[in-house]
């Protein structure tokens, strides 16, 4: 595994630039990343992504409120 540190506003590069990973914030033990890649690469947290796994006919899965 690769470990990067990246402060606010800065960003992660990854396939030649096909994919960006930009800080947005940090507080409280709490990371926001924005996620800039193409249309036809998934982009799922990890417990979405699971469910879809293990629900694969529903990929309309909604946020558990």
């Amino acid at each position: 595994m690769l470990v990067l540190t990246r402060k606010k506003g800065e960003q992660i590069l990854i396939d030649k630039g096909q994919i960006e990973i930009h800080v947005i914030y940090q507080r409280r033990g709490v990371v926001a990343l924005g996620i800039k890649a193409p249309a036809h690469i998934d982009v799922d947290r990890k417990e979405i992504f699971l469910r879809k796994q293990t629900n694969p006919q529903n990929t309309n899965i909604e946020e558990p409120k």
